[in-house]
């Protein structure tokens, strides 16, 4: 597959974990993706260990048009994230155009202020299965869940197979892409 035409966003916020915004960024740029770090400024985000990533857009700037999928990190910055309007606005209408909205380890907090987890399976980190169940997700313990473009995982070690299920919703959109 040609993956040169697929759009992708990371979320970035102070706090990430470093493997679940550099994995995701790393895999699809590797496949040919065009990715952007998207935050709630245009700045530079320290992670959990103080590594920087820069927003390349800031969340207010950019639209659920401008992509076709959604990479949601762990670590403390959903809960930075969601504090944000622009992020919210965003990450809510990715998910209402159907396009593929992967969140992995807390990063489905910031899903849980969306419409997006209602009547949806998904997993996550242990500790916020209770705002995932709150928020309208069925939830269950497992390495990656799907449910139609929704793509859940519960930490680092599951980055293998959450990125294969990135990959695999990504190969089904090419119908949809062809008529760009």
């Amino acid at each position: 597959m040609d993956y040169s035409t697929i759009r992708a966003a990371v979320l970035v916020e102070q706090q990430y974990q470093e493997m679940e915004v550099w994995y995701p960024y790393y895999r699809l740029k590797e496949a040919g993706c065009k990715v952007t770090m998207v935050g709630p400024e245009v700045a530079s985000y320290p992670s959990k260990l103080g590594y920087p990533a820069k927003a390349d857009k800031a969340a207010k700037d950019v639209s659920a048009d401008d992509f076709d999928v959604l990479i949601i990190p762990g670590g403390f910055a959903p809960d930075f994230l969601r504090r944000h309007e622009s992020v919210i606005k965003f990450v809510s209408a990715m998910a209402e155009q159907n396009k593929v909205v992967a969140a992995i380890c807390h990063g489905p907090w910031v899903l849980c202020s969306t419409q997006a987890l209602k009547g949806k399976k998904a997993t996550c980190f242990f500790a916020i299965k209770d705002d995932v169940i709150n928020a309208g997700g069925k939830y269950s313990d497992a390495e990656v869940i799907r449910d139609g473009n929704l793509i859940t995982s519960r930490k680092p070690d599951d980055l293998p197979a959450f990125m294969q299920s990135i990959f695999q919703a990504i190969k089904e959109l090419k119908p949809a892409l062809a008529m760009r």
